[in-house]
């Protein structure tokens, strides 16, 4: 049986071993663990190539959203717009600023926010929106940032699921007032362990992130504001680096990848491939299918006992989770919660081979 990886980051490894050794070599010899060299090149290094004119790295990509949320300014009660087809990180913060978070439902082709509905969540306590760039395609920030400049909103983007893709030719993360990001090891782009960053191209909220990011000092030992302790450490960085050289490569991958599974599913007339918004390029963080039949849940264990991985992203829509419970009801957002009764992840790194991709499909193919 040909061997199949939901992510295989062991095979994406062994291309890039002798440089990451040396790497972390370099961090070991200069035992500069945090606040190393490396930190302040990956930073940079990612700021060029994501076009942004400030990267700050912090520990993980929720540390990320907490602490752009800390430099906006936001108080407790504030609302803010968060869609309820995601993966919870993106509302745990604001709930645990004390905000109160509002959810909306997203489109059934893009799976990212449908901005049709945002006037009627509006209140005199919205503050914010967090587009979630779901799956490795960026939402319609054009209709995002006229209805957030018209009533006075921030917009923060979601980015961990597509860094590298690019709306009307601006990287995601620089559309919005800030951009947040992640490196856990299955992102498009993932370090060894933790770690996350946030872009921004203003100057003053640049340095407020820094700040609340270092425990709320500019200079050591003098506490202006009320911070946190945020940091990417240098072996990751140091790895990053590496994996940054590669990963317009990586994309590119993905990209052939999701092109090859297109062409050969879109005979299959109970599945939904992913759709495209015309103004967004997707980098495939994940690829995506809707499961028409009713038999999503048959599928997947049929994939598994044929030695091929899935994952259902999101099986549970945020409104329903216990920890939300409350703050809306059942049936209040239509869309995500057929959503979460058909998606399915299909295999996808930068590693799949076309034997891979050819037996994935077949075996989708033969599933009756």
């Amino acid at each position: 049986m040909i061997n199949i990886q939901m992510v295989d980051l062991s095979s994406q490894l062994k291309n890039i071993r002798k440089e990451v050794d040396q790497a972390i070599a370099n961090v070991l010899d200069t035992t500069a663990f945090i606040k190393g060299k490396d930190v302040q090149e990956f930073t940079n290094e990612l700021s060029q190539w994501n076009n942004s004119q400030h990267t700050i790295g912090v520990a993980n990509g929720t540390d990320g959203l907490q602490i752009a949320m800390m430099a906006l300014g936001l108080k407790p009660g504030d609302e803010v717009i968060v869609p309820v087809f995601t993966y919870v990180a993106t509302a745990e913060v604001i709930a645990l600023l004390q905000l109160k978070p509002v959810f909306i439902d997203v489109e059934p082709d893009t799976f990212n926010i449908d901005v049709s509905q945002l006037d009627q969540i509006l209140t005199n306590r919205t503050k914010a929106i967090v587009p979630v760039h779901l799956f490795g395609q960026v939402s319609n920030m054009d209709s995002i940032n006229e209805f957030a400049e018209k009533n006075n909103l921030y917009v923060i983007e979601d980015v961990a699921q597509a860094i590298g893709s690019e709306y009307k030719g601006k990287k995601a993360g620089n559309i919005g007032h800030i951009g947040v990001t992640s490196f856990f090891p299955s992102k498009n782009l993932g370090c060894f362990g933790d770690g996350g960053a946030i872009f921004t191209n203003n100057d003053e909220l640049a340095e407020n992130i820094k700040m609340i990011a270092n425990h709320g000092q500019k200079v050591k030992y003098y506490h202006d504001v009320i911070g946190v302790n945020s940091r990417l450490d240098t072996v990751q960085a140091a790895i990053l680096r590496v994996k940054l050289k590669e990963l317009d490569s990586y994309i590119g991958r993905r990209q052939n990848a999701a092109k090859f599974y297109d062409q050969s599913l879109s005979v299959v007339d109970w599945i939904e491939t992913p759709a495209r918004f015309e103004d967004s390029t997707h980098v495939f963080h994940q690829y995506t299918i809707k499961v028409k039949n009713g038999k999503r849940d048959n599928l997947k264990e049929y994939l598994q006992d044929k030695g091929i991985p899935s994952m259902i992203y999101y099986p549970v829509p945020l409104h329903l989770q216990k920890a939300y419970s409350g703050l809306a009801e059942k049936g209040d957002f239509p869309v995500s919660e057929q959503l979460c009764d058909e998606v399915l992840s299909l295999p996808m790194h930068t590693e799949l081979d076309k034997n891979q991709l050819e037996y994935i499909c077949s075996t989708l193919k033969s599933f009756e």
